[in-house]
């Protein structure tokens, strides 16, 4: 059954995706586990520093972008 998560197309060079996927693999995760897991811990140490991010400041970001 396909995902219901919405797919982003990530461009990054060829030296840092090989390295990604040696990491993931030495991790036990699919390289994409292994970036969702990242991205987790860099806006966990995010919030640590600026507050939590709310519903509110998202959907105020995303208006701002129109």
């Amino acid at each position: 059954m396909p995902s219901k998560h919405p797919q982003y197309t990530l461009r990054i060079p060829q030296e840092l995706l090989d390295k990604l996927h040696y990491i993931a693999e030495y991790n036990a995760r699919s390289c994409n586990k292994e970036i969702e897991r990242l991205i987790r811990i860099h806006i966990k140490n995010f919030e640590k520093v600026y507050g939590e991010i709310t519903r509110e400041d998202i959907e105020n970001f995303n208006r701002n972008q129109s």
